[in-house]
């Protein structure tokens, strides 16, 4: 395993980086460089611990509304009802518009 030196905050560290994956891991530090330095550069927190959470967050929820928004593929495998995948994603959708019909009051 090789180590590269990366600057975050403009502070070193010294990271493993498996063979092969240092200009993925330079693209990762880089990301979360920019992360914090956005936040430390909006003036509100002036802890690196507290920065590199909030970053951190930021980080994981982009990463989790980009997963969120990709297509889902569903298999075309006959049901066991012998429909196929879209009627069964019909079939649930219905279910579910019928179960949160009443629940607009949440919203």
């Amino acid at each position: 395993m090789k180590q590269i030196e990366v600057q975050i905050m403009g502070q070193s560290y010294l990271l493993g980086c498996p063979d092969g994956g240092e200009a993925q891991l330079r693209e990762a530090v880089e990301r979360v460089d920019a992360a914090m330095c956005k936040i430390r550069d909006a003036g509100k927190v002036k802890a690196r611990d507290r920065i590199a959470v909030l970053a951190s967050l930021n980080l994981a929820f982009d990463l989790a509304a980009q997963q969120a928004a990709a297509p889902v593929s569903v298999a075309a495998a006959p049901a066991a009802d012998g429909g196929d995948a879209d009627s069964r994603a019909a079939q649930l959708i219905q279910k579910l518009d019928q179960a949160l019909a009443g629940d607009d009051h949440l919203l």
